[in-house]
């Protein structure tokens, strides 16, 4: 059963935490896995989280350190001391090990990685962290199975047994050659089944899919993705096989991305969250405030310009928020289906010009049946010029937000810019400024030669 954090269970937590009710609270959590003890925790103060965390036991403790939110690791990180993060972090895979770590002023990694007792696995960490943020050699972890071309089966089974120690789930044995290079992988199937005196170079799969460790985490998730892998081997330069990529650690990276993107499309700039503090949370949302603002004052400037026509026309005023955003929501939703286009990467040679022009054959089909519905509230409301002139305008300006909002995320990936942001303030204050001239100059026509 899914767990479900409630007032009340919270509330008999603290209360314990309160009273030091060892006993009632490694009761309630005894039956709760990492995840749901993290949820938990990011609901707690400090000092109730850290000695809620002692009565962890060694294997759910590291664990339940990996799940918490980032802020509150990194707080309670500082309560422990070097020894004891290094406790934690030989219970952990060298992966999530190093991620850990990397949140650690470089003084104090040094330290800590002098407390941890297996030298490996030391190693295995410092190696790590030294790879570049969002590349295939920060996300993958040392542990593996792996053996070489010229040996039996036998002797393979007897290696695999040695080193799986290290490893809590196998997908696949890894074939290597003298010089360490990856040069395919054997299935458990096939090494069950194969006579014990048989050579691997006999029976292995020649053909495999592996990523170098300076690949970004965005190719290796959608190249897992493309080919339904579930762990995906990583090679050096020189195509040695150093580590490999287990699919969680993709779904944490289609995570990330997704909800950056979601960010950057509601206008913040920075990767930021609810528990932020409110000066962070300020400063990632204000930059595209102002933008919008910039633009609301040249709207505000455009209208002006054309004061003498509203006195004449004052009827046109009831409009221009219908206008504003009609366009908006048009280039938003054109906007959305092309960042989705390149984030799967279904945009590719003359389909991009197919979609633009299919697009706007969206936002003419749409633009004819809102402009038809709106003529009608129009002249049912007032005349037939204004009927005409709001009609018209709106026809337009849905065809200009369609072309904008496919064209402006299609340049932005052009020039390596995140696309994700055309589908935000930018875009539908871009809209507002073009809606409301189109609709203002046609009003000017259709007002003046008729």
């Amino acid at each position: 059963m899914q767990f479900e954090l409630t007032s009340e269970f919270l509330d008999s937590l603290k209360a314990a935490i309160e009273k030091k009710d060892a006993t009632f609270l490694k009761d309630k959590l005894h039956d709760l896995y990492a995840p749901d003890i993290a949820i938990i925790f990011n609901q707690l103060d400090l000092e109730e989280a850290a000695y809620i965390y002692e009565l962890l036991d060694d294997d759910t403790a590291p664990q339940v350190l990996l799940e918490l939110d980032d802020d509150k690791r990194e707080e309670l990180l500082k309560t422990f001391s070097s020894k004891e993060i290094a406790e934690q972090l030989d219970n952990m895979d060298s992966d999530d090990a190093a991620d850990v770590i990397a949140e650690l002023p470089e003084e104090r990694q040094e330290e800590v990685l002098s407390h941890i007792e297996d030298i490996e696995q030391a190693s295995d960490i410092a190696e790590l962290i030294n790879y570049e943020e969002g590349t295939a050699g920060s996300l993958m972890a040392k542990e593996l199975v792996s053996v070489y071309s010229f040996e039996t089966v036998s002797q393979c089974i007897e290696e695999i047994r040695t080193q799986a120690d290290n490893v809590d789930v196998m997908y696949a044995v890894y074939v290597l050659d003298n010089n360490e290079r990856l040069i395919g992988m054997l299935s458990l199937k096939k090494l069950i089944i194969s006579h014990p005196l048989a050579r691997i170079e006999e029976i292995y799969e020649p053909d495999v899919q592996f990523v170098k460790t300076n690949t970004s985490s965005e190719e290796v998730a959608e190249f897992m993705q493309k080919y339904d892998l579930v762990v995906l081997p990583v090679v050096d330069q020189l195509g040695r096989l150093v580590g490999r990529i287990t699919v969680d650690d993709v779904m944490d990276v289609i995570k990330e991305t997704a909800e950056e993107n979601i960010q950057r499309m509601s206008g913040i700039t920075d990767d930021v969250d609810s528990n932020d503090k409110l000066w962070r949370l300020s400063r990632a949302r204000i930059p595209w405030l102002l933008v919008g603002m910039c633009g609301g004052i040249v709207g505000s400037r455009i209208i002006g310009s054309y004061e003498e026509q509203i006195k004449i026309h004052p009827e046109m005023a009831y409009f221009i928020p219908l206008i504003g955003a009609m366009g908006g929501n048009v280039g938003v939703q054109s906007s959305a289906i092309i960042v989705q286009g390149l984030a799967n990467n279904t945009l590719l040679g003359d389909n991009i010009v197919s979609k633009l022009f299919k697009e706007l054959g969206v936002g003419l089909i749409n633009g004819l049946i809102c402009s038809l519905l709106i003529w009608g509230y129009a002249f049912a409301i007032e005349d037939w010029q204004l009927a005409a002139t709001v009609s018209a305008a709106l026809l337009t300006v849905i065809l200009c937000a369609s072309f904008l909002g496919t064209f402006v995320p299609l340049t932005m990936n052009r020039f390596k810019i995140n696309p994700a942001l055309a589908t935000g303030p930018f875009v539908t204050t871009l809209n507002d400024i073009i809606g409301i001239t189109i609709y203002f100059l046609m009003g000017r026509m259709l007002y003046t030669f008729f």
